[in-house]
Protein backbone atom coordinates (compact mmCIF):
# COMPACT_ATOMS: atom_id res chain seq x y z
CA UNK A 1 0.00 0.00 0.00
CA UNK A 2 1.39 3.40 -1.01
CA UNK A 3 1.66 5.89 1.87
CA UNK A 4 -0.23 9.16 1.38
CA UNK A 5 1.91 12.22 0.57
CA UNK A 6 2.93 14.45 3.43
CA UNK A 7 0.52 17.37 3.88
CA UNK A 8 1.54 20.86 2.77
CA UNK A 9 2.20 23.00 5.88
CA UNK A 10 1.60 26.77 5.62
CA UNK A 11 2.51 29.33 8.28
CA UNK A 12 0.88 32.77 8.37
CA UNK A 13 2.52 35.28 10.73
CA UNK A 14 2.37 39.03 11.30
CA UNK A 15 1.72 41.55 14.04
CA UNK A 16 -1.44 41.72 16.09
CA UNK A 17 -4.18 43.25 13.91
CA UNK A 18 -2.17 42.86 10.70
CA UNK A 19 -4.88 40.87 8.93
CA UNK A 20 -3.50 37.33 9.37
CA UNK A 21 -6.91 35.85 10.11
CA UNK A 22 -8.40 37.57 7.06
CA UNK A 23 -5.68 36.06 4.87
CA UNK A 24 -6.26 32.64 6.45
CA UNK A 25 -10.03 32.91 5.88
CA UNK A 26 -9.55 33.83 2.21
CA UNK A 27 -7.29 30.82 1.72
CA UNK A 28 -9.81 28.58 3.52
CA UNK A 29 -12.60 29.86 1.31
CA UNK A 30 -10.73 29.69 -1.98
CA UNK A 31 -8.78 26.44 -1.51
CA UNK A 32 -11.61 24.74 0.40
CA UNK A 33 -12.12 23.94 4.09
CA UNK A 34 -12.33 20.24 3.21
CA UNK A 35 -8.62 20.40 2.24
CA UNK A 36 -7.28 22.45 5.16
CA UNK A 37 -6.64 21.71 8.85
CA UNK A 38 -6.53 25.15 10.49
CA UNK A 39 -4.59 25.73 13.73
CA UNK A 40 -4.61 29.25 15.25
CA UNK A 41 -1.71 29.80 17.65
CA UNK A 42 -4.10 31.79 19.88
CA UNK A 43 -5.82 28.52 20.84
CA UNK A 44 -2.60 27.42 22.56
CA UNK A 45 -2.34 30.12 25.23
CA UNK A 46 -1.33 28.49 28.49
CA UNK A 47 -4.16 27.69 30.88
CA UNK A 48 -4.23 30.22 33.76
CA UNK A 49 -7.19 28.73 35.61
CA UNK A 50 -4.98 28.09 38.67
CA UNK A 51 -4.53 31.87 39.07
CA UNK A 52 -7.04 34.33 40.50
CA UNK A 53 -8.69 36.56 37.84
CA UNK A 54 -6.78 39.60 39.11
CA UNK A 55 -3.50 37.70 38.68
CA UNK A 56 -4.20 36.79 35.05
CA UNK A 57 -4.55 40.28 33.59
CA UNK A 58 -0.92 41.44 34.17
CA UNK A 59 0.49 38.41 32.30
CA UNK A 60 2.50 39.29 29.20
CA UNK A 61 0.37 37.51 26.57
CA UNK A 62 2.62 38.73 23.74
CA UNK A 63 5.75 36.91 24.94
CA UNK A 64 6.49 33.47 23.45
CA UNK A 65 6.41 31.92 26.93
CA UNK A 66 2.69 32.68 27.24
CA UNK A 67 1.90 30.10 24.54
CA UNK A 68 2.21 26.32 24.70
CA UNK A 69 4.04 26.17 21.39
CA UNK A 70 5.44 22.76 22.18
CA UNK A 71 1.90 21.37 22.06
CA UNK A 72 1.18 23.15 18.78
CA UNK A 73 4.40 21.72 17.32
CA UNK A 74 3.37 18.24 18.45
CA UNK A 75 -0.06 18.70 16.85
CA UNK A 76 1.45 19.78 13.52
CA UNK A 77 3.71 16.73 13.55
CA UNK A 78 0.73 14.45 14.25
CA UNK A 79 -1.33 15.98 11.45
CA UNK A 80 1.64 15.50 9.11
CA UNK A 81 1.48 11.81 10.03
CA UNK A 82 -2.25 11.81 9.22
CA UNK A 83 -3.35 11.62 12.87
CA UNK A 84 -6.25 13.69 14.26
CA UNK A 85 -5.58 16.14 17.11
CA UNK A 86 -7.64 17.78 19.88
CA UNK A 87 -7.39 21.56 19.47
CA UNK A 88 -7.69 23.52 22.76
CA UNK A 89 -10.47 26.11 23.05
CA UNK A 90 -9.39 29.32 24.81
CA UNK A 91 -11.65 31.82 26.59
CA UNK A 92 -10.11 35.28 26.09
CA UNK A 93 -12.57 36.96 28.45
CA UNK A 94 -11.29 34.87 31.39
CA UNK A 95 -7.73 34.16 30.19
CA UNK A 96 -8.02 30.40 30.52
CA UNK A 97 -8.80 27.30 28.50
CA UNK A 98 -12.26 25.82 28.50
CA UNK A 99 -13.02 22.13 29.03
CA UNK A 100 -14.01 21.92 25.38
CA UNK A 101 -11.73 20.42 22.71
CA UNK A 102 -12.17 20.64 18.95
CA UNK A 103 -11.18 17.56 16.98
CA UNK A 104 -9.18 18.51 13.88
CA UNK A 105 -8.86 15.79 11.27
CA UNK A 106 -5.76 15.55 9.04
CA UNK A 107 -6.13 17.24 5.68
CA UNK A 108 -4.01 17.79 2.58
CA UNK A 109 -3.04 21.25 3.89
CA UNK A 110 -2.14 22.25 7.45
CA UNK A 111 -2.43 26.01 8.02
CA UNK A 112 -0.98 27.58 11.18
CA UNK A 113 -1.62 31.24 12.00
CA UNK A 114 -0.21 33.42 14.78
CA UNK A 115 1.97 36.40 15.63
CA UNK A 116 4.90 34.39 16.99
CA UNK A 117 5.00 31.24 14.87
CA UNK A 118 8.15 32.30 12.96
CA UNK A 119 9.92 33.22 16.21
CA UNK A 120 9.93 29.57 17.30
CA UNK A 121 12.66 27.56 15.47
CA UNK A 122 11.16 24.12 16.19
CA UNK A 123 7.79 25.16 14.78
CA UNK A 124 9.19 27.31 11.97
CA UNK A 125 11.11 24.42 10.42
CA UNK A 126 7.85 22.50 9.88
CA UNK A 127 6.46 25.06 7.41
CA UNK A 128 6.72 24.45 3.67
CA UNK A 129 5.39 27.95 2.92
CA UNK A 130 5.91 30.95 5.22
CA UNK A 131 3.70 34.02 4.73
CA UNK A 132 4.19 37.25 6.70
CA UNK A 133 1.36 39.79 6.71
CA UNK A 134 2.88 43.27 6.99
CA UNK A 135 0.62 46.17 8.00
CA UNK A 136 1.36 49.64 9.39
CA UNK A 137 1.40 49.92 13.18
CA UNK A 138 -1.40 52.48 13.42
CA UNK A 139 -3.77 50.30 11.39
CA UNK A 140 -2.87 47.25 13.50
CA UNK A 141 -3.55 49.15 16.73
CA UNK A 142 -6.97 50.40 15.56
CA UNK A 143 -7.98 46.88 14.52
CA UNK A 144 -6.82 45.43 17.84
CA UNK A 145 -8.66 48.13 19.77
CA UNK A 146 -11.93 47.40 17.97
CA UNK A 147 -11.54 43.62 18.30
CA UNK A 148 -10.66 43.60 22.00
CA UNK A 149 -13.54 45.92 22.91
CA UNK A 150 -16.23 44.18 20.85
CA UNK A 151 -15.10 40.55 21.01
CA UNK A 152 -13.15 40.23 24.25
CA UNK A 153 -14.93 42.62 26.59
CA UNK A 154 -11.95 44.91 27.23
CA UNK A 155 -12.04 48.62 27.99
CA UNK A 156 -10.29 51.22 25.82
CA UNK A 157 -7.92 52.05 28.69
CA UNK A 158 -7.00 48.39 29.20
CA UNK A 159 -6.30 47.87 25.50
CA UNK A 160 -4.09 50.98 25.32
CA UNK A 161 -2.17 49.98 28.44
CA UNK A 162 -1.58 46.44 27.16
CA UNK A 163 -0.50 47.75 23.76
CA UNK A 164 2.09 50.16 25.16
CA UNK A 165 3.46 47.85 27.88
CA UNK A 166 3.60 44.48 26.09
CA UNK A 167 2.16 44.36 22.56
CA UNK A 168 4.42 46.97 20.96
CA UNK A 169 7.65 45.98 22.82
CA UNK A 170 7.11 42.27 22.05
CA UNK A 171 6.33 43.06 18.41
CA UNK A 172 9.65 44.88 18.09
CA UNK A 173 11.56 42.15 19.94
CA UNK A 174 10.04 39.01 18.45
CA UNK A 175 7.51 39.54 15.64
CA UNK A 176 9.24 42.09 13.42
CA UNK A 177 12.61 40.26 13.42
CA UNK A 178 10.85 36.99 12.47
CA UNK A 179 9.79 38.57 9.16
CA UNK A 180 13.17 37.61 7.69
CA UNK A 181 12.13 33.95 7.71
CA UNK A 182 9.14 34.57 5.41
CA UNK A 183 9.01 33.25 1.87
CA UNK A 184 6.31 35.78 0.98
CA UNK A 185 5.55 39.18 2.56
CA UNK A 186 2.00 40.46 2.01
CA UNK A 187 1.53 44.22 2.53
CA UNK A 188 -1.92 45.25 3.81
CA UNK A 189 -3.10 41.72 4.52
CA UNK A 190 -6.50 40.69 3.24
CA UNK A 191 -6.83 43.93 1.27
CA UNK A 192 -4.03 42.83 -1.07
CA UNK A 193 -6.07 40.77 -3.52
CA UNK A 194 -3.24 40.41 -6.06
CA UNK A 195 -0.89 38.85 -3.49
CA UNK A 196 -3.64 36.55 -2.21
CA UNK A 197 -4.49 35.35 -5.70
CA UNK A 198 -0.82 34.53 -6.32
CA UNK A 199 -0.52 32.67 -2.99
CA UNK A 200 -3.70 30.66 -3.62
CA UNK A 201 -2.55 29.77 -7.13
CA UNK A 202 0.78 28.58 -5.71
CA UNK A 203 -0.93 26.46 -3.04
CA UNK A 204 -3.20 24.86 -5.62
CA UNK A 205 -0.20 24.15 -7.87
CA UNK A 206 1.65 22.49 -5.00
CA UNK A 207 -1.40 20.37 -4.21
CA UNK A 208 -1.67 19.24 -7.83
CA UNK A 209 2.02 18.34 -7.84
Amino acid sequence: MVAPPSPLVIGIAGGSGSGKTTVANVILEQVGTEKIAYLPHDAYYRNLSDLLPAQRTPINFDHPNSLETELLTEHVRKLKQWEAIALPVYDFTRHCRTAEKKIVEPKRVIMVEGILIFAEPGLRELFDVRIFVDTDADIRFIRRLERDIHERGRTTEAVIQQYTTTVRPMHLEFVEPSKRYADVIVPEGGLNRVALEMIIARIEALLRA
